[in-house]
């Protein structure tokens, strides 16, 4: 059966329905899943130029998911008012509760197994605060929908993986929240993730340090030595294979990730400044450590080019693939296990 794959549609003053809305017009992607939109296409999607490369694009519009047809352009009705009046560029109160009630109409179904995966389409963090939506992004949200103890935001490029230990946090209480208890909490999602989702049998990870020159022995700071240097000595002990704490200013530019199966970086901008130079255009983020499959594009709402049609939909596309690929690659996970006694047989690293 082909992945059923919801996609919350973001802030409607931002790109997020158009970077939807040209990825499908591709109608060779309905041979990898059946997607499932969450709002009204009319809305999302009739004010788009017409394409003369393609047919025009047509949704099924239903009222739940349970009425979704396999290999078709689906679309759930989540709105109370179909009626959404927006402006292109300009983020409203009417489109910051549209992408809230698309988030938790698919995360709804997403739970109750009515979807395979989902992919979110980007949000204003600002913009989609209310009295009952107290995140500060989709990551934070979906891990307390999911009722995970924690997760972790895993930035995927082909062979490029760059983690975050702390996520959407001010940068002055980074080293605070550092503790030996989330690091390792982190890195072992990271290592079961490398392992159970991408088939990587004995992953190799890399630690970046946190301060210039990774502390320079304790000269510009502590937090390596006191915190990171004994974890990876712990894991390392535990047979793991994770190395560090490296300075991270040239760690990506000398090309020594390439040495690894991820990173994992200290903080939001550590790793996501190098990750989105390297790979912008094609970057996935991925919430490792869920019970469920959700990817994201990379990139934001970008109001600046939203109601132009300019905006680049390969970073959208390339979410949706890993999206497949991971539903697929679990399911038939979950086939092999009970015909074989032991732990299921995983592919090797890839070289």
């Amino acid at each position: 059966m082909l992945p059923r794959i919801g996609i919350s549609v973001g802030d409607l003053a931002g790109i997020g329905p158009e970077v939807i809305y040209k990825t499908f017009l591709d109608p060779r992607l309905l041979k990898f899943c059946t997607p499932v939109v969450y709002g009204t296409a009319a809305v999302l999607f009739d004010d788009f130029p017409a394409d003369p490369n393609h047919e025009p694009l047509r949704f099924r519009q239903v009222r739940e998911a349970a009425d979704i047809a396999p290999g078709k352009h689906n679309a759930v009705s989540c709105w109370e008012d179909d009626d959404v009046q927006l402006t292109p560029g300009q983020p409203s109160a009417a489109s910051g509760a549209a992408a809230r009630q698309s988030l938790l109409a698919a995360a709804r179904d997403l739970k109750a197994g009515l979807l395979d995966g989902l992919v979110t389409a980007p949000i204003s963090k600002e913009n989609t605060q209310a009295d009952d939506f107290r995140f500060p992004g989709h990551t934070e949200f979906l891990t307390s929908f999911f009722e995970a103890k924690e997760s972790l935001m895993l930035l995927v490029a082909d062979e490029l993986r760059v983690a975050t230990a702390t996520g959407h946090i001010p940068l002055k209480d980074v080293s605070a929240r550092l503790t030996k208890e989330l690091l390792t909490n982190k890195l072992r999602i990271l290592l079961a993730s490398l392992k159970n989702d991408f088939g990587i049998e004995k992953p190799r990870v890399a630690v970046l340090g946190l301060n210039p020159h990774a502390g320079e022995n304790g000269l510009l700071g502590t937090e390596e030595a006191a915190v990171v240097t004994p974890v990876i000595q712990q894991l390392l002990q535990s047979g793991h294979l994770v190395f560090g704490p490296y300075p991270a200013d040239g760690y990506f530019g000398t090309g020594q990730y390439k040495q690894f199966d991820a990173t994992l970086s200290l903080y939001h901008d550590q790793g996501l400044i190098p990750f989105k130079t390297l790979a912008f255009e094609r970057g996935v983020n991925y919430t490792a450590g869920l019970s469920v499959i959700r990817t994201s594009p990379d990139h934001g709402t970008a109001y600046g080019l939203a109601g132009q049609f300019k905006a680049d939909e390969t970073s959208f596309r390339e979410a949706l693939y890993l999206a497949c690929e991971l539903v697929k690659y679990r399911q038939a996970e979950a086939e092999i296990k009970p015909l074989i006694p032991g732990p299921a047989p995983r592919g090797g690293r890839r070289e």
